[in-house]
């Protein structure tokens, strides 16, 4: 299939892809062919794949795929790193900016919904540096109390934030402690930008749950067969504590326990296929079934090409309204004060 060569329309409200969806749905997959399509450049939308070292179990996409496409937000930050929504938001703003300024077009590849939103919703994030020394300690206080007496630490100093975390979101609860902390008290209401693009959503969804858990759990094998347990041997090996906020993610701390010697790793298979299946539930408060301002597929071999058209489509309409830069006021769960 033809490449398109011509660069996007230049308006005053530059375009932007985002692919949103749950874990394992194939986004990475339909961002590089719709950049191959179309001279597009990948965004990162990951809070994980932003860590070097850290490729196999975040499901990174390899060398040899992004081969003449550039990508953004990748290989950011070491593992003992912190990275924030603020973060996030003011890389990949640059960076969508850049794209624009070479002529090509933006697409946002991922699936951690508070970052996707902000985003596209133009909310700004308090700036509240990390303090490695408070994270210890509440870390400790999690493994020893439990992840809910943090959640009810977080309810009296800043219910509202409390109302949107899931208690056993032990990072994103931690985080909003460390906010607090640093403030003082809670967090103050969040300031919305108009961003400075318009947006269109495609969003990928097997057609049942039972579909999405065996695209997980095949993906889970593949990645243990591609090396992931000798990537995280190689972390733990420069010193990177399991413990740390980035190993937290899907499956690292269960293989570091696997190596340990604490559990099998038929054990940590099993953790890390039922932590995914809870992500992907989790997911779905983001990215919902309903919501008007996503425009589904269902990962098949029709994917590619109805997004081509809904893409193109998109990009003729110039200037009209479209996506969720015109009209939505509503905030998604959790961004009322970003984090």
């Amino acid at each position: 299939m033809a490449t398109h060569s011509s660069k996007v329309p230049q308006s005053q409200e530059q375009p932007l892809i985002a692919i949103v969806g749950p874990t394992a749905a194939g986004k990475s997959a339909l961002g590089l062919h719709l950049a191959r399509r179309f001279g597009g450049e990948i965004i990162n939308g990951d809070s994980r794949q932003v860590y070097r070292g850290m490729d196999i179990g975040t499901a990174k996409p390899p060398a040899r795929d992004r081969e003449g496409i550039p990508h953004h937000l990748f290989d950011l930050r070491d593992p003992d790193q912190g990275f924030s929504l603020a973060d996030f938001l003011g890389l990949a703003r640059a960076a969508i900016q850049g794209v624009h300024r070479r002529g090509g077009l933006p697409i946002l590849v991922g699936g951690s919904g508070q970052y996707v939103w902000a985003l596209l919703e133009g909310w700004e994030a308090p700036r509240v540096p990390p303090d490695p020394e408070l994270r210890r300690r509440l870390e400790e206080e999690a493994t020893s109390r439990g992840p809910d007496a943090l959640h009810r630490r977080l309810a009296r100093v800043d219910p509202a934030a409390a109302s949107r975390i899931d208690a056993r979101n032990v990072r994103r609860v931690i985080r909003a402690l460390e906010v607090t902390a640093n403030l003082g008290g809670a967090a103050p209401p969040a300031r919305r930008l108009r961003p400075p693009y318009r947006s269109l959503v495609l969003g990928l969804r097997p057609s049942t749950r039972a579909e999405l858990y065996l695209r997980i759990d095949r993906r889970v094998d593949d990645m243990l067969a591609a090396g992931w347990l000798q990537e995280v041997e190689t972390l733990l090996a420069r010193g990177y504590a399991q413990e740390l906020p980035a190993l937290s993610s899907m499956g690292y701390r269960d293989l570091a326990r696997r190596l340990n010697g604490e559990i099998s790793l038929d054990e940590a298979t099993r953790r890390i296929k039922s932590a995914h299946h809870l992500l992907a539930r989790r997911q779905h408060t983001w990215f919902k079934p309903g919501d008007h301002r996503i425009h589904w597929l269902t990962p098949d071999d029709r994917a590619f090409h109805q997004a081509e058209t809904e893409v193109e489509r998109f990009i003729a309409q110039g200037d009209g309204e479209f996506g969720p830069t015109r009209g939505h006021e509503q905030m998604r769960p959790g961004l009322s004060r970003p984090r």
